[in-house]
């Protein structure tokens, strides 16, 4: 959420950061809402000083036995004003905090601008495409030609965009994950926490989910099937007022992710990239203000490294101001390179959202020598999402006679095995 102070103050940088994430917003009559808003609430406050004076006055009146019947009278009438009034301020305030509570972030200055991943600036490139002396495979034609991944039976238990995988591939979809999370905890520092899967909704409003993308997975108990860790991770600190020595905190979950609406309709129907239900190891940091950008850099290298040791070709590209989650003020998105696809795709999102979570959360800060607190700045990645390490390791590590090999840093996972075939499955 944005701070509303900041845009009382900054309208022309308001309105020109919703003009970059492509909003349409008529900053003055926003901010006519607000004066409104808060004319509102000087009146209710004057009236109920008046209120508390005439009540003294009532007090002192009956204590020397006078008659104080006009004065109960001028109480009730400032009490049917206030309710009025209060009903009134409510209103607005709750017209105003539906407008902010869509609003996304303002984007960084270094932020390309356009209005979807058309504008997307190419940071680097990371290692070499590989070259093969066949036709490569897709991931799903090599994994139901080795009868490893059947979607057909997935899609009779659930429906579409579910698999079923089997033997050294359900293996090996394991071992990534454990990789992941090994590399995170005992190298970059994560601390590993096994969160709950379903939250309240309050969870989601306070990482950004909602009330925007209301389109998840809920139950008959009002909790939410989460779509990304990241929700109850960044919600640990939801309501805290954190030390400054506390900071920076960084943690990991290695957890099943949700989603109802996996992409645009007829886009990505086949394989594993767009599954309603798939792993993904997070990574979320919470840090002070002065840290955060430092630390975005520090965990793209996180995410950045689980690739380059499974010896994947990949590129990182800085998200326009169109195509960046609302709640984000940088994006960095890893895109790994799929041969059976021909091109690079995300595997891996690392946001910095700044103080726009901890203003939704009321998550907070002591600094040093303040008196008062401050918000936290938080940041979210995906270090990366297991499914598709999957695909990528299976295309890029395919034979040409349909097995594939298993990564060197994936072997101590395996239990001995280092190619997958069809025997594989036994």
């Amino acid at each position: 959420m944005l701070d509303i102070k900041w845009i009382r103050e900054n309208p022309e940088l308001f309105l020109a950061g919703m003009q970059k994430r492509f909003v349409k917003i008529d900053a003055g009559e926003f901010l006519d809402l607000d004066a409104k808003y808060r004319a509102k609430q000087t009146e209710l406050q004057a009236l109920q000083k008046e209120r508390n004076e005439i009540s003294l006055k009532i007090g002192a009146e009956k204590k020397q036995g006078k008659d104080a019947t006009e004065l109960c009278n001028q109480v009730s009438v400032i009490k049917e004003s206030m309710a009025k009034i209060e009903e009134e301020t409510n209103a607005l305030g709750e017209k105003l905090k539906n407008i902010l509570d869509v609003l996304p972030n303002i984007p960084a200055d270094d932020v390309p601008v356009g209005p979807d991943d058309s504008t997307n600036r190419e940071e680097r490139t990371v290692g070499d495409i590989p070259s093969f002396s066949f036709t490569p495979l897709s991931h799903e034609e090599l994994g139901v030609k080795l009868g490893l991944m059947d979607f057909e039976q997935a899609s009779v238990i659930s429906g579409a965009r579910f698999v079923l995988l089997k033997g050294a591939l359900a293996r090996l979809e394991r071992a990534i994950g454990q990789f992941m999370i090994d590399l995170h905890t005992t190298e970059h520092g994560y601390t590993e926490m096994d969160v709950p899967l379903l939250v309240r909704p309050e969870s989601l409003y306070g990482t950004g989910q909602l009330p925007k993308f209301d389109n998840g997975f809920i139950t008959d108990q009002g909790l939410w099937l989460i779509p990304t860790a990241e929700v109850p991770l960044t919600n640990t600190v939801s309501g805290k007022i954190l030390d400054e020595d506390e900071l920076p905190i960084r943690i990991t979950a290695l957890t099943a992710c949700f989603r109802s609406e996996a992409g645009a309709a007829g886009q990505d129907t086949k394989g594993m990239i767009r599954q309603h239900q798939f792993y993904k190891d997070e990574l979320v940091s919470i840090t002070d203000e002065e840290s955060s950008d430092a630390e975005h850099q520090r965990m793209t290298k996180c995410a950045e490294e689980v690739l380059k040791r499974l010896g994947l070709a990949y590129r990182v590209v800085t998200l326009s101001s169109g195509d960046m989650s609302i709640t984000s003020r940088r994006t960095y998105d890893l895109e790994v390179w799929l041969p059976g696809q021909n091109r690079y795709r995300e595997i891996s999102s690392c946001s910095n959202c700044w103080d726009y979570q901890a203003r939704r959360m009321n998550a907070r800060y002591k600094k040093k020598g303040e008196k008062g607190t401050r918000f936290v700045h938080t940041l979210n990645g995906s270090g990366v999402a297991v499914g598709r390490a999957l695909i990528a390791v299976m295309e890029n590590y395919q034979q040409a006679d349909g097995s594939i090999k298993v990564p060197e840093v994936l072997r101590p996972y395996m239990g001995g095995i280092e190619v997958i075939t069809a025997k594989s499955g036994k």
